[in-house]
């Protein structure tokens, strides 16, 4: 490892550390190094507030002067929320750059780097690049097509079952990979399930670690047909928002408004439209969720190209049964030769459970 690689590791593991804080804003982290002694350390910790690259230089104070900012992300330029990081680098008197890959926001998009490089000083792109890119996976979608990074996860029996023929599912994985769940929906800024998972096991969709974040519950209900005394309707500990369709009852969605839940409209007739409910959060500046469904739903999204991600938590265990549902069901593809592969596929061992990490690669006619 380069020392230049070194550095800038040190500010990929700070950054990384307030994943779930940042939403929508990117991951950054930054280290300031004068006469190989690190004299500033920040990180990004939440939308709105001062960039990492601030509070490196607050921190450093005047030992930033000619010293070198490894930075994870290209510098911001403009003024948004927070004043331009590139303009406080050449404040502080900082002579050399260190970045790991450039900004995918258009609106910065290299521009940092030359009003840096326009006030003289040295510039060093592409260090840990890849690293940095996956760190922020969801940004990079988010900010290019303002549509949510999605991540579909499931448990599962080591046959493909996600409850027996009697539909009882608890528990299918240890509570060694509920815990890393939990953890995945603190990450996420929404959770999305189908009604049918209301109706059958009432969850309550939230993240039960110290500090945790409780993601935005998202439910597609074409009819509104979800309970109105289920717990995302009446605990208040996050809020819930429910997608449906043209035939959905008005008198419920009456009530359910009145109950505090928002109530999404999509072009679908008989069933949610995956591609809306997308597009919708999006807009309304949701930039990562965690599918949850059961077959159907999971199905839904994987069929129309949308899932970025999957997290499926495999449990050694044998259930059996032509009628115990599956995590993934639809009508699924015709020839072998046409389902989806899973690329960068990681195999992590939680408990008895293994995880399987990969992203889909979808077929292009």
């Amino acid at each position: 490892m380069t020392n230049h690689e070194f550095y800038m590791n040190l500010a990929l593991t700070n950054a990384r550390a307030m994943k779930g804080q940042t939403d929508p804003n990117p991951l950054v982290g930054s280290v300031i190094v004068n006469e190989n002694r690190v004299v500033g350390v920040g990180t990004h910790l939440r939308a709105g507030e001062p960039h990492a690259e601030v509070h490196a230089i607050r921190m450093a104070g005047e030992h930033a002067r000619g010293g070198t900012i490894y930075v994870t992300l290209e510098p911001c330029s403009h003024f948004g929320r927070t004043g331009p990081c590139a303009m406080a680098i050449i404040g502080a008197g900082i002579k050399k750059v260190v970045i790991a890959t450039l900004d995918p926001n258009p609106v910065v998009a290299g521009n940092g780097v030359k009003m840096l490089e326009d006030a003289g000083i040295e510039v060093i792109i592409g260090v840990m690049e890849e690293e940095s890119r996956m760190m922020n996976e969801v940004f990079n979608k988010f900010i290019v097509e303002q549509k949510p990074f999605l991540t579909m996860k499931a448990g599962s029996t080591l046959d493909g079952k996600i409850a027996t023929h009697t539909a009882d599912s608890k528990w299918i994985t240890s509570e060694e990979a509920r815990s890393d769940v939990h953890m995945l929906r603190n990450e996420h800024m929404a959770i999305l399930v189908g009604v049918n998972t209301v109706i059958e096991d009432d969850p309550e969709l939230t993240t039960r670690i110290p500090n945790g974040r409780n993601p935005i519950r998202v439910i597609l209900d074409s009819t509104l047909r979800i309970p109105l005394d289920s717990k995302v309707v009446t605990d208040d500990q996050a809020p819930t928002w429910i997608f449906t369709a043209n035939q959905y009852d008005p008198k419920a969605k009456a009530i359910l408004e009145e109950r505090g839940v928002l109530i999404y409209h999509t072009s679908g007739i008989k069933h949610v439209d995956p591609n809306d409910v997308a597009r919708i959060l999006g807009e309304k500046l949701v930039s990562s969720v965690l599918i949850e469904g059961g077959g159907t739903i999971h199905a839904a999204f994987l069929e129309n190209q949308l899932v970025d991600k999957v997290e499926i938590y495999i449990a050694p265990k044998l259930v059996g049964g032509s009628q115990a549902p599956t995590f993934l069901e639809g009508a699924g593809v015709e020839l072998m030769r046409d389902a989806v592969d899973l690329e960068n596929l990681q195999i992590t061992q939680i408990g008895k459970d293994f995880k399987f990490t990969g992203y889909p690669k979808y077929k292009t006619n």
